[in-house]
């Protein structure tokens, strides 16, 4: 099944493509490499979820921030490749966690993100991936991630 009757089949609603935070551009193609920008948990009306997690979040709610993240990383892919059928597989993911010092389950905060992928392009989108603590990130965001993807041609 494609990933585009994938979103449809789960019933996903993608958040707005996020807006530029700064001076890059939100997807990178490179041969047949395409390189996205960090992106954060961008809800539906277009705000961020913000949290700290160990501290005003817990591990669930971690979770569903890395899942809203992994949302906003297809509106962006899908806005920028015109479909989620370009993607052949995820080759490399990079997560920051903001968290207390005490916090150690990063990994399993970005299963939320990892789960969501899986569930759209199949094994084809686990990847590797690197899952770190930060503690901060922009406007208070919990959960940051970008990711390297093999595509298609158009």
């Amino acid at each position: 099944m494609s990933a585009e009757a994938k979103v449809i089949e789960l019933g996903l609603e993608l958040p707005p493509a996020p807006p530029l935070g700064g001076v890059y551009k939100p997807l990178v193609i490179v041969g047949n490499l395409a390189y996205v920008s960090g992106h954060g948990p961008i809800l539906n009306d277009g705000t961020y979820l913000k949290g700290r997690v160990g501290e005003d979040m817990d591990l669930e709610a971690g979770q569903q921030a890395a899942r809203q993240v992994g949302l906003a990383l297809l509106a962006t892919i899908k806005a920028q490749l015109g479909s989620l059928d370009r993607v052949k597989r995820v080759i490399k993911s990079l997560a920051l966690v903001n968290c207390t010092n005490d916090f150690d389950q990063q990994p399993q905060v970005v299963n939320g993100y990892s789960e969501l992928f899986g569930e759209v392009f199949g094994e084809d989108g686990i990847g590797a991936r690197s899952a770190m603590a930060a503690n901060v990130l922009p406007g208070g965001i919990p959960v940051e991630i970008e990711v390297i993807l093999e595509i298609r041609d158009e």
